[in-house]
């Protein structure tokens, strides 16, 4: 019991220094008084009342995690067909979800539809970040290096060489991997805790070069005027280029912006679609089971004949091509890019929709992108405190559910 009145006592203490931080609390000296400034009596009403709960919850961990464990969970494998039914299924079921995707931007919003677009960027970061962490067991804090590579690769083409978005995507993804293979080679025998420093390192010497290269990337000041996306040569603006067609004189209706927004989100589903159709048959394949192989136990891969560097180089290349079609599309989509676009605050955002949603599960992924997106703009009056309720989400998560909201479904033997 002391040892658990130790642990309480030390997390409220960690908790009311991170609390104190978070806020703005100061210490100033009035003579040989000293004073706390910084907090209104508001504010210490709720970090009082957060240290207690997490005193409390550290107190009494095995009581309340008795009492979650009763809840009852619901049993879904009566709702969901298996077996051959779910084989036949499978192709209508995920036909209507794309066909409900392709008509939801008509049905909504404008608003409702740019926020749909970022949460699909995400979707896409997380599924290739998904390929070298929840697949292959490498931890990377620096994933955000390759979406910048992306992005300022199709600036820059389309900056210095006027090529089109379509022309750049597949560049912008080959120079991504490029740079995910040339990362590689450095960490083939870092593990852990090391790899996770030699990347987050990486991560920061690729902002820091677009940052300080300023002949060529603009430095702090970015680029702007980015091309759209085009349909057929059709451009989505007011006024037509020189020599170009706009899509609303093209079929003689009045311009509206929201075609514009609308035809981003439709080339987003796309890309996320094409995204999890080529990840779904890497896994299928003999590669996908090496990832696997390699996350479980390094050791027993090797054992089995394995090329260990063969299969790190191809989840960081593969993963990091995805990043290159994210970072493309939002070059395109933003019309400006800098470097503060890219700070490591987006590689841990990433990172954390892959560990909330289950590390190697694409349906967990999907739905933290779509939770980690659209919660901080409903909570925008809470904007003070996004970064305090980010954590304390991860906390609980880990606490109660560490195998994430939808944790990838194994093979499973029994012998009875």
């Amino acid at each position: 019991m002391m040892g658990k009145l130790y642990n309480a006592i030390f997390s409220a203490g960690i908790a009311l220094v991170l609390a104190c931080l978070m806020i703005g609390v100061k210490l100033d000296t009035d003579g040989t008084t000293l004073k706390v400034h910084g907090a209104s009596p508001e504010q210490w009403s709720w970090i009082i009342g957060g240290i207690a709960l997490v005193f409390l919850s550290q107190l009494f961990a095995d009581q309340i995690d008795a009492a979650f464990g009763k809840i009852p969970k619901p049993n879904l494998s009566n709702l969901i067909p298996e077996g051959d039914k779910m084989v036949r299924l499978k192709p209508w079921l995920l036909a209507g979800v794309f066909v409900c995707m392709v008509i939801w931007p008509f049905l909504v919003s404008r608003g409702s539809v740019d926020l749909a677009t970022l949460a699909l960027i995400y979707i896409m970061l997380g599924l290739g970040l998904n390929i070298v962490v929840g697949l292959a067991g490498l931890l990377d804090l620096g994933y955000v290096a390759f979406y910048a590579v992306g992005a300022y690769t199709y600036a820059l083409l389309s900056q210095y060489f006027g090529l089109s978005f379509w022309v750049c995507l597949p560049i912008s993804a080959g120079m991504a991997a490029l740079f995910g293979f040339l990362l590689g080679f450095p960490v083939l025998r870092l593990r852990g805790d090391y790899l996770a420093i030699v990347t987050l390192g990486f991560g920061e010497i690729i902002r820091i070069l677009l940052n300080n290269w300023t002949a060529v990337t603009g430095g702090p000041n970015g680029i702007s005027g980015i091309d759209k996306p085009s349909l057929f040569g059709l451009e989505f603006s007011r006024r037509p280029s020189e020599g170009g067609t706009t899509f609303h004189e093209f079929f003689g209706i009045d311009y509206s912006s929201t075609y514009k927004v609308i035809f981003l989100y439709l080339i987003a589903v796309v890309l996320v679609a094409f995204v999890i159709y080529v990840i779904n048959r890497l896994m299928r394949m003999p590669i996908g089971r090496a990832w696997e192989a390699l996350r479980e136990d390094e050791i027993a891969c090797r054992s089995l004949g394995l090329n260990r560097t063969a299969i790190k180089l191809s989840a960081f290349t593969i993963g990091a091509s995805t990043a290159g079609f994210a970072g493309s599309f939002f070059a395109a989509r933003q019309g400006f890019i800098s470097p503060e676009s890219f700070t490591f605050i987006e590689s841990a955002i990433i990172l954390a929709i892959v560990v909330l949603g289950g590390m190697g599960s694409q349906i967990g992924i999907i739905l933290a992108a779509i939770v980690m997106t659209i919660l901080p703009e409903l909570a925008r009056e809470f904007s003070e405190y996004r970064m305090l309720l980010f954590g304390l989400t991860m906390v609980l998560m880990m606490r109660w559910r560490p195998q994430g909201l939808v944790p990838m479904k194994r093979p499973v033997l029994e012998l009875k």
